[in-house]
Parts: structure tokens; sequence; C-alpha cells
């Protein structure tokens, strides 16, 4: 079983103390509610470590107003069980006191991209993201950080922030992991309803028609976000957030695609008041 720590100084100690031991650290950094998408991160972290870190903290500051921090699934011992059968030596979950104490003043900021696709409609979430994402790093000390493409925006900014900031860190970026319907695997998925889970998996049928387009040689943005429209609002009752055509690296939206361009499709839509992501990347 993974051991459970909690105190900042303790874990830092233990890292210090596997550094000098010449030990790789990675960590794969979660909120917790694990499912077969973080485990298969921390199988990956596994096969290139000595020290396998998984995180769980729930952070406050990656939830806007009225968003569901409050609901958002905690069951640590189930996660405990999980993350140590998948190959995690340390599960580290410190307190929100521990990690924002009285009188926290600080953040970490990426500029320009954290203020498209999710930052449209979820404007604080990535100064969320960034900054706990550094903290755990310096809490963690790890030589290589595992992450789940399904989360490709923050992937992006991730792989800036430690590129801007010069953090000696390696990323790792582990596939989307679905169930059989193609629907990717989320913590948000249990609060769907039968009938809201029947209709999520247009979310990635949807994307593999915006591929099927590309591959065939449409280039416009705008008429192969008209066929991803139609076919979910004709398939679901969906509530489309948006739809985007950007570029993989820069995340700016393209008008037309370039031959040669890697572009991410991505999109975010509504089932009642649970909002699900999903993307795929296209090389055409």
């Amino acid at each position: 079983m993974a051991t459970l720590i909690r105190a900042i100084p303790e874990m830092q100690q233990i890292a210090e103390a596997a550094r000098r031991g010449g030990k790789k650290i990675a960590v794969v950094p979660t909120m917790g509610a694990l499912h077969e998408g973080h485990l298969s991160l921390i199988r990956i972290a596994r096969q290139h470590a000595d020290l396998v870190v998984t995180t769980i903290f729930v952070n406050p500051m990656q939830f806007g107003e009225g968003e569901d921090f409050q609901r958002y699934p905690r069951d640590l011992a189930r996660d405990t069980g999980l993350a140590s059968e998948a190959g995690a030596d340390i599960i580290f979950t410190p307190d929100v006191s521990a990690m924002y104490p009285p009188g926290y003043l600080t953040s970490v900021t990426v500029e320009v991209m954290t203020g498209l696709l999710e930052g449209k409609s979820r404007p604080t979430h990535f100064r969320g993201v960034t900054t706990i994402v550094t903290k755990l790093f310096h809490c963690v000390k790890p030589h290589i950080a595992v992450f789940g493409q399904k989360d490709a925006q923050q992937v992006a900014v991730i792989r800036r922030m430690v590129s801007d900031l010069d953090f000696d860190i390696d990323m790792i970026v582990g596939p989307t992991v679905r169930e059989p319907d193609g629907l990717a695997m989320s913590s948000r998925n249990v609060y769907l309803s039968p009938e809201q889970r029947r209709q999520a998996p247009v979310l990635y049928r949807s994307l593999r028609l915006a591929e099927a387009a590309l591959r065939d040689g449409e280039r416009g943005r705008a008429e192969i976000v008209r066929v991803m429209q139609a076919l979910i609002s004709s398939s679901s009752s969906g509530d489309i957030d948006y739809i985007s055509i950007a570029d993989a690296g820069s995340l700016q939206e393209v008008e037309s695609v370039a031959a040669g361009q890697s572009v991410l499709v991505s999109l975010a839509v509504r089932f009642g008041t649970t909002r699900l992501i999903d993307n795929i990347l296209v090389k055409v």
C-alpha cells in the first residue's frame, strides 16, 4: 500500500532524500475520484521513475463561482487503494489550509493561452491550475510529471509554464482513456443521469466526424464546426459551450487549416449542470 503523506515538509524531505540517493521521481497530479484515466497515468509514471508520487488535492483555486467544488467526489480510502495497485509509492494529499494558509497572496499566471477555450467560460480556472501545479512541483521535486491528453489545454498551459519558468522537469502526456462507447473518462461523468450518459458519447463521435472531414480535405473551420454542431444537436440534449479548431501549439483559432498543420479539435458541452470536455489532435 502506498504511503500517505499530508505534511508539506515531510514530502519535501522524502523527495530530497530520494534525489540524493539518485532516484528518479515522477508525479501524477490529480484531484482524486480516480478512474482508469488517472490509473493509466500512474502506470506510465511507474515505467519511467523509481519513486511515483500521486497527489490528491481538490484545489479550490481552480473552481469558479457556482462550480462544483463542494460536491466534487472525494473518497481517499478508495483512491489510495487504486493508486497503490497502479504503482504509486506515495499519496501526497495536503490540507487546503497547508497549501493556502491565512494571508496567502501569491499566484502563478500564464498569459494569453489561459484566456482561450476553457478560459473564456472559466476565467480564473487556469490561474488556480498553474498555481497549484507549481506548488506541487516544489513539494514533490519531480524529474517527471505525467498529465493526460484529455485536458489538452491544461497540458499546453503547464508545458508553457514549465518552459517559461525553467522547471527542470520532463512532461509526459498520456492518451485519453475512453469508455467502450467512446466517452472520455472523467470524474464528472458520475453526475450524468442515465439518459444523459446515453447521449454523452456524441461528443467523441463529433470529434471523429471532424477528423474524417479534415482527412477528406475539408479545411474550413466554419464547415467543420457546423457539422459537429448538427450532430450534437440532433443526437442529444447537450448545450454546446464551444467548439474549437485551434493550432495545437498556440491554441489560437484557425479559420482555415493549412497543409501539414496540427490542430486541436476540442469542445465543451453541458448536460444539465454537468459540463463535459473532450478533444482530439489531428495533423493534416
